[in-house]
């Protein structure tokens, strides 16, 4: 449905934000995606054909450690929103978090010299470290989002920059770690990815660093509020616009998971060209990063609800067409791929801008606010997603026959087409049903924005020096 701009008062907490800032944030998550973006795309084939895993082992493990790193989400979110410092509640933790991500990369990427029960022992031990510290960082970086500003097409557009970094993070990750490690191994695979993780590290820190000079954090919580951590889990579960946003988070990382994860599959077993797995990967990232790019200007046209429910729509259309792609036409998948990512690029910049949103509700509706909380749950939802789709990703293949680093059975062949195509295709449906059932329109958000932050709003204190943003 198309939306008329609309004018709200001009306050600290929604002033427009400098490009700067937009840059500088979005920096954060160009450095998470040297982590994520691995994941997300090397680490299951890593652990399979480089590391020694069996498919059904490496399913069941992703499933248990990140069902264990889900369950920190929150626990995080409750200490972030709990800290005050005089840089803010989040900040703190971009440079914080920066020595155990980076040792936590090199380590789980390491392949010790240990027998087959020693080396699950040493995957379980590092993933599970690689997670916690993944969190340890990102839970803050993303709950920075809701107190940059208070605007909810401000919020759109600082979200669209965050993905933009985040997709051209992911897009230089998928096209150079198979160079890199080819290059930093000479030969040798475990060698490379070792020295790879190392490189990114040492990037990943000049970025976080970057972050946290460029932004400023400018929504405090009501004055004097105290509240359990109990009470900051009861206002999720009344919050029904957030329970709607998390079950769709976790709905579409099936979707996006098992179509990543997959694809190394698909282009090494199904097409036969392994070569081309970085430059399907890159358009694919590239893809993402434009559609990202043009959602402020989408969302000026379209509220939140309807372009998601018409974006999901296309790409379960698209996903379930690349089941009937051959093998041989390769220009018609990497135009369905940069389609279909495209597609799903606007849906993390809309999604996040719309937890922000639910945060403002809560305050709106219990008079609390806890930011981390919102976002560090959002994140539990998204990293159960993945764990379930790795977890079906492994058992399937392992039930129709995969063997690493052999010629594929018909059996396995199709479990690899399947996982890329129809079954993600499923979940895009699901995900279009869910997301009709959002209630916080453009205009709910104006009269909850007026009533908050309006010049005479009591509700939020934006004197009090402890907690709101210091000029640093």
């Amino acid at each position: 449905m198309a939306q008329e701009p609309k004018i709200s008062p001009v306050t600290p907490q929604s002033e427009k934000l400098s490009l700067k800032e937009k840059v500088g944030y979005a920096l954060g998550d160009v450095a998470s995606n040297f982590y994520w973006r691995v994941f997300d795309v090397f680490l299951f084939i890593f652990y399979t054909d480089v590391f020694g895993i069996s498919a059904a082992a490496v399913g069941t493990m992703m499933l248990v450690t990140r069902i264990i790193d889900a369950v920190s989400d929150p626990l995080m979110g409750a200490l972030a929103d709990r800290t005050s410092t005089r840089f803010g509640k989040f900040r703190p933790y971009l440079l914080l978090g920066i020595l155990p991500i980076a040792a936590a990369g090199v380590l789980t990427f390491t392949v010790p010299d240990l027998g087959d029960d020693g080396k699950l022992i040493w995957a379980y031990g590092t993933y599970i470290f690689m997670m916690l510290a993944y969190t340890f960082i990102n839970v803050p970086y993303g709950a920075l989002l809701g107190v940059v500003t208070s605007d909810s097409q401000e919020r759109t557009t600082l979200t669209s920059f965050r993905f933009i970094g985040a997709f051209s993070g992911g897009t230089l990750v998928a096209y150079m770690t198979p160079e890199l490690v080819n290059l930093l191994g000479n030969g040798n695979e475990a060698l490379g990815w070792q020295m790879t993780m190392g490189c990114y590290g040492i990037i990943s820190a000049v970025l976080f660093t970057l972050t946290f000079f460029a932004t400023k954090e400018r929504i405090a919580p009501p004055k004097n509020q105290q509240t359990s951590i109990k009470q900051d889990i009861m206002d999720l579960t009344n919050n029904k616009p957030w329970l709607i946003l998390f079950s769709l988070a976790l709905i579409i990382m099936f979707t996006i998971t098992l179509r990543a994860s997959t694809g190394t599959f698909y282009f090494k077993y199904y097409v036969g060209r392994e070569d081309l797995i970085g430059t399907f990967t890159a358009v694919y990232m590239i893809s993402l990063a434009l559609g990202a790019a043009s959602t402020p200007l989408l969302s000026r046209y379209f509220d939140k609800r309807s372009l998601l429910i018409g974006l999901m729509s296309l790409v379960a259309v698209l996903s379930a067409g690349f089941y009937l792609i051959p093998p041989q036409n390769l220009t018609l998948m990497f135009i369905m791929q940069a389609l279909i990512g495209f597609c799903l690029g606007p849906k993390s910049p809309l999604v996040f801008s719309m937890y922000a949103d639910t945060a403002d509700y809560s305050q709106y509706k219990n008079g609390r606010r806890a930011t981390a909380m919102i976002f560090s749950a959002a994140a539990f939802s998204q990293k159960l997603g993945g764990a379930f789709a790795g977890a079906m990703i492994g058992w399937l293949l392992s039930s129709m026959g995969y063997v690493a680093n052999q010629q594929q059975s018909p059996d396995s062949l199709m479990g690899i087409l399947l996982l890329n195509t129809l079954i993600p295709a499923a979940f895009a449906v699901l995900a279009v049903w869910v997301v009709k059932h959002y209630s916080l329109d453009e205009q709910t958000m104006h009269d909850i924005n007026q009533s908050l932050y309006s010049p005479d709003s009591k509700q939020v204190d934006t004197t009090n020096t402890n907690n709101t943003a210091v000029q640093d």
